[in-house]
């Protein structure tokens, strides 16, 4: 399943989108833990040194640092690898950015397995469910780089405390020419009534070519990306539900507490059809290269289309 799409860097749009809102706005405050190479808020820091501060590998007291910037007034920016901009400071971002609702939009990259031969001890697959159950909240993982790039754009229109999820890889770019992102709204890909898969992140290109290769068999596949995990746009997934009758979920993330179980409990009030969750199971990562991995765990289109049919198999 070859296509066109032009692989880019998230992290690459995230730090343009960065430099552009630094020209536009003088409260806007980057802090990273020693990785600026890597997450590239070197451009703003280049840009912008004054505004710039290096927290060394110190993520705990880096958050602490941006809670009180916020409280100041400033927008912040934290960024480092997600294995440490989450489970190394979970309590400094409960106590001290989440419980009073301050703003600071963390944005971190290097996120599931894709960060290949680093291993399992930085392939972090439960960042999702770790932020998705902390209280004010939001959660987003974009599907390329320019959604990347709008949603950077779109998460400082509010003061909200803002968990943004990027990856290490070049991903496909399908969103390009998609004009707008919103906050808590899904984007419906692809239409198809026989059955719908949702997707985040990555994984949305890889929904769309199995939602090809269905299409070849005579099936119709609806492809919406998920982008925002919460708040979660329940009435596309309800709508999606009723008119299919059947559902898989994709996610490079635990399957526990990510984006099929937040499906899962959506469909479990409100439409009860089938659901197949695609994802990392129950185990930690292992060091290989990003796309032999994402085969061994079954990250793949083909696994997708599987899906598909057993879930189409139980819905009839």
């Amino acid at each position: 399943m070859k296509h066109g799409w032009k692989m880019e860097s998230q992290r690459k749009a995230y730090s343009k989108a960065l430099v552009e809102l630094g020209n536009q706005r003088s409260d806007i405050v980057v802090l990273d833990a020693d990785l600026s190479s890597s997450t590239q808020t070197i451009k703003f820091a280049e840009a912008f040194p004054e505004r710039f501060f290096n927290c060394g590998i110190a993520e705990a007291n880096m958050m602490d640092t941006a809670a009180g910037l916020a409280a100041s007034g400033k927008t912040v920016f934290v960024s480092t690898f997600a294995v440490f901009g989450t489970g190394r400071c979970y309590d400094q971002i409960r106590q001290s950015i989440a419980y009073p609702k301050l703003n600071v939009k963390i944005v971190v990259s290097h996120a599931g397995i894709t960060v290949g031969g680093d291993g399992a001890s930085h392939q972090i697959t439960e960042d999702v469910a770790l932020m998705r159950v902390l209280p004010n909240m939001t959660v987003i993982v974009p599907a390329d780089s320019p959604e990347t790039y709008r949603t950077i754009f779109e998460i400082v229109k509010n003061k909200n405390p803002t968990y943004v999820r990027m990856g290490r890889a070049d991903v496909p770019s399908i969103t390009e020419g998609l004009e707008s992102f919103e906050i808590g709204k899904a984007t419906v890909m692809k239409e198809g009534d026989d059955v719908t898969l949702i997707g985040t992140g990555i994984m949305v290109s890889r929904c769309l070519s199995a939602a090809e290769e269905l299409k070849k068999q005579g099936i119709g596949a609806r492809v919406i990306n998920m982008s925002t995990v919460k708040p979660l746009d329940e009435k596309t997934i309800v709508k999606a539900a009723r008119e299919t009758g059947a559902m898989v979920t994709a996610e490079e993330h635990n399957i526990l507490e990510g984006l099929g179980s937040a499906v899962a409990m959506v469909l479990g009030e409100n439409a009860n059809v089938p659901l197949k969750r695609v994802g990392i199971p129950d185990i930690f990562g292992e060091s290989g290269d990003s796309e032999e991995l994402m085969e061994k765990y079954g990250l793949t289109a083909e696994n997708i289309v599987n899906a598909a049919h057993e879930v189409l198999a139980r819905k009839k």
